[in-house]
């Protein structure tokens, strides 16, 4: 059955790809079913069944007596299929866009997430044959506004480990981390508002605020957390609505926030009446549970945020947002009005994936192979002359300069030539003064190629013309 599928697979593929670079235009008749079975040696059933596909997509249309022709409406052209990978803006998106477009093959040390072997295949497909037996209302029901309260009364329970207070109806369940950050833009935020982030910080934060028009802002990182003289000094100036950051273990840097400067933080947001949004998917990973602003604050002004696409799976999306309850209130109305009900299925899958006898020795086995990847990775990156910022305690990321202070943008493009998605500094630094800087996911990185196509890549930048004499070297973050 495998087999079969993926000669269909393979044949589907063969008509997409003539009728995508018009070499079979529209109205033209495809191959006879005989003489395609006989041109790519699979049976007449293989290609009678890929046909039949091909014309529930409604690429082809069959005429009764005549055979199979494309569809008078044709698939714009794809030069992409018939050209080259094209190399694109390093921005905000970069990362995103070269990591999930990625082919099958390709290596990702700058991707933020980790690899499938990594996560609880069996614990998944154990959950799937459940939900499968659930009753109905599980598999076709819009969820209620909050979300499933079985799920939200479980994360109740994870934050108050945390020390974060909250009630299960002071939880909006969402599609994910992302989804919870936009829809607290809406509430909070208006076009030119000035929302302050990390310098560097997680490259999504930007795009998704310069979605929403807002002036963005950066406060230089520090190995304890935001620089707390320039974190006022902004306040003070620009009067900032927002303030967007991870507390537990920063993105990019691997740094973690120290109680002292957990405290005057909340002190200037109280006193130029800042909501601060903290974003907590990387929990899971600690050792020993970090300060969390939303537990020093009650979630009076902070907004805590988490998701469990990094732990459980990227595919089911499913996230959270706790406040205090007249935030919640308007969030639940705004997601009414963006989604309405919400994933109902992936909540019960969630639900299922955090309730299986394995999940505690899951993390347990992350942190531990996490902690390993480390101890790997990290004189590797130095042989090749990077030096690590910090060296985390918990996480997935190692943020290093480059040696001789290189164009890290250089770099990802010669990288990325081989195949291999690197995520250079600039695309997390809204004062792009972190040019020499790389993030490296060392859960990505156990391919001996990583650290071959990094070292040509180096040596490639490295006597690149654009370098010119004199020219001065990117600021550290």
């Amino acid at each position: 059955m495998e087999a079969g599928g993926t000669r269909i697979e393979r044949v589907m593929a063969a008509i997409r790809g003539r009728v995508a670079s018009r070499s079979l235009p529209a109205g033209a008749r495809l191959p006879s079913i005989r003489a395609l079975a006989k041109t790519m040696q699979v049976s007449a059933a293989t290609v009678v069944e890929a046909y039949e596909r091909l014309g529930a997509e409604g690429l082809i249309r069959a005429r009764p007596g005549s055979g199979f022709y494309v569809a008078s409406a044709a698939a714009p052209l794809s030069l992409a299929a018939i050209g080259p990978k094209r190399d694109r803006a390093i921005d905000p998106l970069w990362v995103s866009r070269q990591s999930l477009d990625a082919e099958t093959g390709d290596l990702k040390p700058g991707c933020g997430w980790l690899p499938p072997d990594w996560l609880p295949e069996a614990g998944m497909r154990r959950a799937l044959r459940g939900l499968a037996r659930a009753e109905g209302a599980a598999l076709f029901d819009y969820g209620t506004p909050l979300g499933l309260p079985a799920l939200r009364q479980w994360i109740a329970r994870r934050l108050a480990e945390k020390g974060v207070e909250a009630a299960p109806d002071a939880i909006l369940l969402t599609e994910s981390g992302t989804q919870s950050i936009d829809l607290i833009c809406r509430l909070m935020v208006s076009p030119g508002d000035v929302v302050l982030v990390d310098d560097p910080c997680y490259f999504n934060f930007q795009a998704l605020l310069r979605a929403h028009r807002v002036t963005i802002v950066g406060v230089p990182m520090t190995p304890n957390g935001p620089d707390v003289e320039a974190f006022g000094q902004v306040c003070a100036e620009r009067k900032p609505r927002l303030y967007i950051t991870n507390s537990a273990i920063h993105n990019p840097t691997g740094a973690t926030l120290s109680p002292v400067t957990a405290h005057r933080i909340l002190k200037l947001a109280d006193e130029h009446g800042i909501t601060i949004v903290e974003d907590d998917i990387f929990a899971d990973f600690e050792l020993t549970p970090a300060p969390r602003l939303a537990a020093f604050d009650g979630l009076e002004r902070v907004v805590e945020i988490g998701s469990f696409s990094k732990t459980l799976s990227a595919s089911a999306r499913c996230g959270f947002i706790a406040a205090r309850p007249d935030w919640i209130e308007a969030l639940t109305d705004l997601k009414i009005a963006t989604t309405f009900g919400g994933g109902r299925l992936n909540a019960e899958l969630t639900l299922a994936l955090l309730r299986d006898g394995s999940h505690r020795r899951h993390l347990d086995g992350l942190r531990l192979r996490l902690a390993r990847a480390f101890a790997e990775v990290t004189p590797k990156l130095r042989a090749l002359g990077l030096r690590p910022w910090i060296e985390p305690e918990a996480g997935m990321f190692l943020w290093c300069l480059l040696p001789d202070q290189l164009d890290a943008a250089d770099v990802a493009r010669a990288a990325l030539e081989e195949g291999v998605v690197l995520a250079p500094g600039n695309v997390f630094s809204v004062s792009q003064t972190a040019g020499s800087y790389m993030r490296f996911n060392v859960a990505q990185c156990a391919d001996p190629r990583v650290f071959t196509v990094l070292a040509r890549a180096i040596r490639q930048a490295a006597a690149a013309p654009l370098r010119r004499e004199g020219s001065p070297p990117p600021s550290s973050p």
